[in-house]
């Protein structure tokens, strides 16, 4: 009969120190035994108990320092300042849409604010009057112009980080109206 290779141990210890240090606890044991006529018991140390994980929010989804919190519609809004410009980071929800959430805050049958940013994460539909429907998903570039309906997409809450001027914003940034390409 052919004999098997000798294969090599591992991933038994994680440290020589800690194998030295349980041969040496076993040793003394065992002469401490030997000495007085008693049976060799060998100690082991403890077991830790593993320390409970806790989930830790992402980044993206923790305060924003030096910013103003506020709540509208269900939206979760932060708001700071950079130069002339409002820096805002807004959290839809699951579930979101601007006709039902926002509509009865504003007034308006539409939003007729301009949103200029980044869709840092989750995937958002925005309807025009028209009923051009446009789609993003996350990471993109987003350019809305005032006069649309909005919502989420899907079972994750959508993280868009905007830039703007605000009743200023379509303005200052050529956003006045939808357009199709082409037209």
């Amino acid at each position: 009969m052919a004999k098997r290779p000798a294969t090599k141990k591992t991933g038994t210890r994680a440290s020589g120190r800690k194998t030295a240090a349980r041969r040496a606890v076993k040793k003394s044991t065992r002469t401490s035994a030997k000495a007085s006529g008693a049976r060799a018991t060998v100690r082991r140390p403890k077991a830790r108990a593993a320390k409970p994980r806790v989930a830790r929010p992402a980044p993206l989804f923790q305060p924003v320092t030096g910013a103003e919190l506020r709540n509208i519609g269900h939206v979760q809004l932060e708001v700071g300042r950079a130069g002339a410009a409002r820096v805002k980071r807004m959290i839809y929800p699951p579930g979101f849409h601007w006709a039902a959430d926002m509509k009865p805050v504003t007034g308006t049958d539409l939003c007729m604010h301009a949103h200029v940013g980044f869709l840092a994460h989750g995937e958002i539909h925005i309807e025009y009057a028209d009923g051009c429907v446009v789609e993003f998903r996350a990471p993109q570039i987003v350019e809305i112009a005032p006069g649309h309906d909005g919502w989420v997409v899907g079972r994750e809450p959508v993280v868009l980080i905007e830039i703007d001027f605000e009743r200023q914003t379509a303005e200052k940034l050529g956003l006045i109206e939808h357009r199709h390409e082409g037209r």
